[in-house]
């Protein structure tokens, strides 16, 4: 995430919000009390056109908080051994904090006022990211601290898919079943399905650059 962005038509866009893609792997389906485990954010940059496209993806692998719930069954799921030496996990305000940073940054070049989370189930991961900003202290959280877009009801209005691996297929988008529940993978997977969506309303008629 080293390359400025280079205009802030992306501003006008979202009407100050800056869009990042987020994607989180748990230990549960509680905030409070479930650990964090992965946290993956795609920075999506918008062209003179008025096209969207995703232009970076920041990520890091998480140390449970002191205390965290590691529910077996979401274990099974994402397939994560949280006490894999290779993970390099850091502390949860070592990952935010650098995330945050980034996003701060994309944010004051792009004329922005503030991020808004994009997710699939946007709601979950939102809940992740302030239960964790909480936890460590954070008090610059970049994003909007309840308002989300949610690929959920956008793939549903314009595809009749909710499931993320059925809403990719059903956009012409690859899925790899064997990489999903990856927070890298599903951010980035759910970054290129928020992007076709916006850039063809667009090409609809529904926004224009010159709006």
């Amino acid at each position: 995430m080293n390359e400025p962005a280079t205009h802030t038509l992306i501003a006008r866009r979202f009407r100050g919000f800056l869009p990042v893609i987020v994607d989180v792997e748990t230990g549960g389906l509680n905030a409070a009390t479930d650990a964090l485990l992965e946290i993956a954010a795609v920075i999506v940059r918008m062209d003179w056109q008025g096209y969207l496209r995703p232009a970076g993806t920041l990520a890091h692998h998480v140390q449970p908080f002191p205390g965290a719930r590691l529910d077996p069954a979401s274990m099974a799921v994402n397939g994560i051994d949280p006490d894999h030496p290779f993970r390099f996990a850091v502390s949860e305000n070592e990952a935010l904090t650098a995330i945050f940073h980034e996003i701060r940054r994309e944010v004051r070049e792009t004329g922005c006022n503030r991020a808004i989370l994009v997710g699939h189930n946007a709601f979950f991961d939102l809940a992740f990211v302030n239960a964790a900003s909480a936890r460590a202290r954070i008090k610059r959280n970049p994003f909007h601290p309840f308002s989300s877009f949610d690929t959920v009801s956008l793939a549903g209005l314009a595809y009749g898919q909710t499931v993320l691996a059925k809403a990719m297929l059903a956009a012409g988008l690859p899925w790899n079943e064997r990489e999903a529940h990856s927070a890298i993978y599903d951010a980035e997977r759910t970054a290129e399905l928020f992007c076709q969506i916006v850039n063809r309303w667009k090409d609809l008629g529904g926004w224009t650059a010159e709006d």
